[in-house]
């Protein structure tokens, strides 16, 4: 009848809305469609589009229009300008842009997981990290990655490692902080000085040894290339000591071997004299002296994802022990 209006019921109403909505079916939408708006949102235009992702022109306008269809709603004003986002437009490609980049990072860690099935890792460092740092990192390592190989090499010096790396011979090296700029660098521990002396010439009581007392027997000390010799010898330095080595020698095992036979004292790191023998007492020095280890890369070297793990590896593996491993009292 002319003049009157009618109205749907409420579940008529509710029914048209869900059919509204059923007819937009996401499971429909391609991720081509939605790089291809995230490519014009970039560019402005479908022409530049089209030449950032190597496609036609009318590809890509295929799939703006295809991707239009099925959300039922406009994405793009066309104009003499460019293509510009509707205000549906512009929230729809904020989405898109972020589950690409979701999409990218689910193909980064899959990459990085191929590249964690085999490599190799070349660590580069002297003989008391080797002997007794290394060997429990690595049993670590191997458990979670067995198909990464690990290479370890020794510098002539502590030193050394530095220059194997800058000629690209090594991923990670160890060696005494502070390095210069051209490395990335972290502090693993700080390890002590201690004197050693054959436990039948000790003094007694837990007392720092004098400098009296230090002279008073012939030294032995690390070759004059050694790191460790470096320290000493600048240690006496600053303390005006002028005491000389009576011998030079280049093994660590040697230099504890010659105290144990008596034949004099030395001054030398303690991770670096591992295992000490029970007949040689442990002194402390009449100042502290430390040598800070740390773990160092080249700092614009494009690392591979083993040696990224390995070092995520040492790092929470020492965390974990450095208290307890072999129990050689490390300060970390």
């Amino acid at each position: 009848m002319k003049g009157i209006v009618t109205y749907p019921k409420d579940n008529e109403v509710s029914g048209s809305v869900e059919d509204c909505m059923a007819e937009i079916n996401v499971n429909r939408i391609k991720l081509s469609q939605l790089r291809a708006l995230v490519a014009i949102a970039q560019t402005g235009t479908f022409s530049d589009a089209a030449s950032q992702m190597d496609l036609s022109q009318s590809a890509v306008s295929h799939a703006i229009a295809t991707l239009e269809e099925e959300l039922g709603v406009s994405l793009l004003s066309r104009g003499r300008q460019g293509a510009v986002l509707t205000p549906v437009g512009e929230q729809i490609t904020r989405e898109a842009t972020t589950m690409l980049s979701h999409l990218k990072k689910i193909g980064q860690k899959a990459q990085d997981a191929k590249g964690l099935e085999a490599g190799l890792v070349r660590v580069v460092g002297f003989r008391s990290v080797a002997t007794h740092i290394l060997p429990v990192v690595i049993e670590e390592f191997r458990q979670q990655y067995p198909g990464i190989s690990v290479s370890i090499g020794e510098g002539n010096d502590v030193r050394g490692a530095e220059e194997i790396l800058r000629r690209g011979e090594a991923d990670i090296g160890f060696t005494y902080l502070p390095v210069n700029e051209a490395f990335d660098a972290w502090e693993l521990f700080r390890d002590d000085y201690i004197a050693l002396l054959p436990k039948a010439k000790a003094p007694e009581g837990d007392e720092p040894l004098s400098w009296e007392q230090l002279s008073a027997f012939p030294l032995i000390l690390p070759l004059p290339d050694d790191g460790c010799r470096y320290n000493v010898d600048q240690y006496l330095l600053r303390h005006g000591q002028s005491i000389r080595p009576a011998y030079e020698v280049k093994e660590d095992s040697t230099v504890v071997s010659m105290v144990r036979r008596g034949l004099g004292i030395t001054i030398i790191a303690k991770l670096a004299a591992e295992p000490i023998p029970e007949d040689v007492a442990i002194c402390t020095l009449p100042a502290p002296l430390q040598r800070v280890i740390g773990v160092i890369t080249l700092a614009d070297a494009l690392q591979t994802p083993p040696v990224f793990a390995f070092l995520d590896t040492l790092k929470q593996t020492w965390q974990q022990r450095s208290s307890t491993v072999m129990n050689v009292g490390l300060k970390v």
